[in-house]
């Protein structure tokens, strides 16, 4: 098992030094996940245990209502759960969404701040175990619009030869 810092948060670190790094780190995991431009989040903290992101409501995340779309609502929680994950694994472990469940609590309207953290602590295991992500998104007014379990499957990394 390894000891060393993930490698994404060795570089949200690294890029937190410049006035533009923690867009230029945003957008690095876009482009390593391009699904995620699509709602074009901002991380905004990065830690063991903690990842915090934003969307602006703007029109391509709005629905028919003029609010911000559910699905956008789920790519934020994903988004966040998945680098959550990698900087809170050791480096000897792998991981990938395995289910997610969600709640619409309120209408979503303006910029949504997603908090993720796992619901247990993250550790090496010699085979592969459930992960649940807690997500909470809320709106520039503190009231939470959505919530999400997001069910990582953490397996060790395969030996290399």
């Amino acid at each position: 098992m390894s000891d060393s810092i993930p490698r994404v948060l060795a570089l949200y670190n690294k890029l937190q030094r410049y006035p533009l790094g923690g867009w230029l780190f945003s957008r690095a995991i876009c482009f390593q996940a391009p699904y995620f431009g699509s709602i074009s989040p901002r991380i905004t903290r990065l830690e063991h245990g903690r990842c915090e992101a934003y969307i602006d409501q703007r029109r391509r995340v709005q629905n028919h209502i003029g609010t911000v779309h559910a699905i956008a609502l789920c790519n934020l929680a994903e988004l966040t759960a998945g680098v959550v994950s990698e900087a809170s694994l050791p480096t000897s472990m792998r991981w990938i969404p395995k289910g997610m469940e969600v709640k619409y609590l309120a209408k979503a309207k303006g910029r949504m701040l997603a908090v993720a953290a796992p619901a247990v602590p993250a550790a090496h295991a010699e085979q592969g175990y459930e992960l649940p992500i807690e997500v909470s998104v809320r709106d520039r007014g503190g009231t939470e619009v959505f919530s999400a379990t997001v069910r990582m499957w953490a397996t060790p990394k395969p030996q290399r030869s």
